[in-house]
C-alpha cells in the first residue's frame, strides 16, 4: 500500500468528518481536485503552503482506496503527485496526526510512514 497524506486544518477535518465527506480547501475547489503529498512530498508542501498555521493536520489514506478518481501528475519540480478527481470519504483515513510548528513556523512532517 503506498500511504498519501493530506494537510488540513483540524476545523476543517472535523467538519468533513461530520458530513461524511471532504469536497477539498479553498486551493483544491479553485484547481478542480484535492491535493495530496507522498510522506517525502510533505515536509516541503507543509513549508510553502501551511507555513505558521496552527491546529494543522495530517491525514494519512492508502492511496489504492481511493480508487480511479486518484491520478498523479506531475507538479512542483516534475515529481509526480496525488490528485483526487472528486471527494474524499474521511471513513478512508488511516492515521490522523497532529502538526507540530518549528521555531520558523514551518510544520515538522519528516516522520511520515512512506
Amino acid at each position: 500500500m503506498t500511504r498519501i497524506y493530506k494537510l488540513i486544518s483540524r476545523e476543517a477535518w472535523q467538519a468533513a468528518v461530520a458530513a461524511g465527506r471532504f469536497d477539498g480547501a479553498a486551493v483544491d475547489l479553485a484547481d478542480g481536485f484535492i491535493h495530496f503529498s507522498t510522506a517525502a512530498q510533505a515536509a516541503e508542501t507543509g513549508r510553502r503552503y501551511f507555513r505558521g498555521q496552527k491546529d494543522l493536520l495530517v491525514v494519512g489514506f492508502e492511496a489504492e482506496t481511493l480508487g480511479a478518481a486518484l491520478r498523479w501528475e506531475p507538479s512542483r519540480g516534475g515529481d509526480l503527485f496525488p490528485h483526487l478527481y472528486g471527494p474524499l470519504d474521511p471513513a478512508l483515513a488511516v492515521e490522523t496526526l497532529t502538526v507540530e510548528l518549528d521555531a520558523e513556523g514551518a510544520p515538522m512532517l519528516e516522520a511520515l510512514r512512506p
